[in-house]
């Protein structure tokens, strides 16, 4: 199982993926361009990093892999999908960028300020308390988070988070597909699934109520039990 994060950077372990990998071998790696990876100039948009991450699954893996991807990370994981979909046992989309429904725009999150980027990711405002509390422990952390800002420029500024040329191809994915997302997400609205389950085929898509950008933060042991139960069900 191989998990792509988001534009916030590199989540560290989460009971997410502790609940995960006892049932899998769990792979989370860093994006390049992100924290202290390298920013190699070949890479230059999302398709980029979705052939790069096509690379990695031929070299890495001798079977297809189950993969998951949180926002920028699940437009990559769609990327790589349609452009080769051999690699991939099954996908598992978390409130994902890449494509969206007129007149419905996504957040910005290039102009909020950092708190009201962190408030916008949760609907549970306790949790974004305590993130808000979490003061980069070094220097060197905030050289990561700024990395981390400027990579999300890089592949989300424009058009935001979006690719218009996606939606078209979406039904090249041959593998189960199933899309989370939160009710409540401010960035990507939840609307947007439904554009989702009309271009893919056969997707499984799974509202959660009370939840807003982060899904398997959030809402970690119910996303958990969606995601393993989806492939412990003969979807994948």
């Amino acid at each position: 199982m191989l998990f792509l994060h988001g534009a916030r950077g590199w989540p560290a372990w989460l009971p997410f993926f502790e609940r995960l990998s006892q049932r899998y071998a769990l792979t989370v790696p860093e994006h390049p361009c992100f924290g202290g990876s390298d920013d190699p100039p070949w890479l230059r948009d999302v398709a980029d990093l979705a052939m790069y991450y096509l690379d990695v699954l031929d070299q890495n893996f001798s079977a297809p892999v189950h993969v998951i991807g949180h926002s920028l990370g699940g437009w990559t994981a769609t990327e790589a999908a349609v452009r080769n979909s051999s690699r991939l046992a099954s996908l598992t989309l978390l409130a994902p960028a890449g494509i969206r429904i007129k007149g419905i725009p996504p957040g910005d999150n290039f102009i909020w300020s950092p708190e009201e980027a962190v408030r916008a990711t949760f609907h549970d405002q306790d949790l974004a308390e305590a993130r808000l509390k979490e003061i980069p422990a070094s220097e060197a952390d905030l050289d990561i988070d700024l990395q981390n800002k400027l990579a999300g420029v890089k592949f989300g500024w424009a058009p935001r988070w979006f690719n218009p040329n996606l939606a078209k191809w979406l039904h090249r994915i041959t593998v189960p597909t199933q899309i989370i997302w939160g009710r409540d997400d401010s960035l990507l609205p939840s609307a947007y699934a439904k554009l989702w389950s009309e271009h893919v085929p056969g997707a499984k898509i799974s509202i959660i109520e009370a939840c807003g950008h982060s899904p398997h933060i959030e809402h970690a042991d119910r996303v958990a039990d969606e995601v393993l139960d989806f492939l412990a069900g003969g979807r994948a």
